[in-house]
């Protein structure tokens, strides 16, 4: 079989995903949560992880450092997917993506063009523009609940779980633009070169997502 690298998004994703791998035979060797090592073998003959950051892994699959990767839809959405196959939802890591803003303030949304703080540039925009809605994104990479507090931004568009850190913050969500779970993606060259390699590891994961 050929030699496969997987990237995988670190944090929640990979959380997530590891019950995934791990019933599907690719397992990392030793103790993934304690290792500081970023290259990790698996269980599976010539089967390597590679753990790095979620906005990354498109750029190890995209470049061929990768054969397959897992990241969060956002990404994907915001890098637009370019280069890649994407073959499966994981089902794992779910939030929303969604617009939210001051709870109690309705004069922000009356203003033009509204200002917008967000790492996802280009969701936003895509957006907004749909609805026909002027916009000046600032894009953010920190708290993004501080923006509108702190009267840098209108409203932010950011990933949600539960919620309670908007509410903490006296912000409310009143848009979805899109539902986000981890997914798989593959290398175009990899997917025609090592067809047959690449449809085994997929398969196998594809199993334990039924």
């Amino acid at each position: 079989m050929d030699a496969l690298t997987i990237a995988v998004a670190k944090g929640r994703i990979l959380d997530g995903a590891l019950p995934l791998l791990t019933e599907a035979g690719l397992a990392p060797l030793g103790d993934s949560e304690k290792s500081r090592k970023l290259i990790l073998p698996t269980a599976r003959d010539r089967v390597r992880l590679v753990i790095v950051r979620a906005f990354d892994v498109p750029a190890y699959v995209r470049f061929g450092a990768a054969d397959l990767g897992i990241t969060g839809k956002d990404v994907l959405l915001e890098q637009r997917g370019a280069g890649l196959y994407e073959l499966l939802d994981l089902g794992v890591a779910r939030c929303r993506m969604m617009v939210a803003r001051v709870a109690a303030a309705e004069s922000a949304a009356n203003r033009r063009p509204l200002r917008v703080a967000t790492k996802y540039v280009n969701t936003a925009r895509d957006f907004f523009a749909a609805r026909g809605e002027q916009t000046e994104i600032i894009r953010l990479y920190g708290s993004m609940e501080l923006a509108p507090l702190a009267g840098l931004a209108e409203c932010i568009v950011d990933l949600v779980n539960t919620g309670r850190t908007l509410r903490a913050n006296g912000l409310a969500a009143t848009d979805a633009i899109a539902d986000i779970s981890a997914r798989l993606v593959a290398n175009k060259a990899a997917a025609r070169l090592k067809r047959d390699a690449v449809t085994s590891v997929v398969n196998a994961i594809a199993a334990q997502t039924t």
